[in-house]
């Protein structure tokens, strides 16, 4: 039976890439959602953030993208100004968000991916830093 696991990614970003590269590990082949070309709608982001435990601050990325310009670090916002902030500036949402039937995550970093994943690695997994993640039997190195 096929898994169907949904990620919303950013190929621009290492994190991304290692976690698709994870998922893939895995035999899996995701839904892979380049977010900034087909950004998820308001509703669909404000159903990602309440499914992964998150506010829509945690899922605020700040680094390259114009979360100052637009008043964003302001603490008075509402989850409802930060929400309508993201649907319309993509590029706000931090990435890779990964859904499966386990869960919803934000995977940073990309190991986070391993507890939403019903397969088990099948072989070595090495991050594009050079850092190890999965040995050659397929088991998860430091974790």
């Amino acid at each position: 039976m096929p898994i169907d696991i949904v990620i919303y990614h950013n190929p621009a970003c290492g994190t991304s890439r290692n976690t698709l590269a994870l998922i893939r590990n895995a035999g899996i082949e995701p839904h892979v959602i380049e977010y900034l070309q087909t950004p998820p709608s308001r509703a669909m982001l404000e159903s990602l953030v309440a499914r992964a435990g998150l506010t829509p601050r945690a899922l605020l990325r700040e680094k390259g993208t114009p979360y100052a310009e637009l008043g964003l670090p302001n603490a008075e916002l509402t989850d409802a100004e930060l929400l309508d902030a993201m649907a319309a500036h993509p590029a706000l949402i931090n990435r890779p968000l990964v859904v499966s039937p386990l869960g919803v995550k934000l995977c940073r970093p990309s190991e986070e991916v391993l507890d939403l994943l019903p397969s088990p690695q099948r072989g070595a997994f090495t991050k594009e830093d050079g850092e190890q993640v999965i040995d050659a039997d397929g088991k998860r190195v430091n974790g």
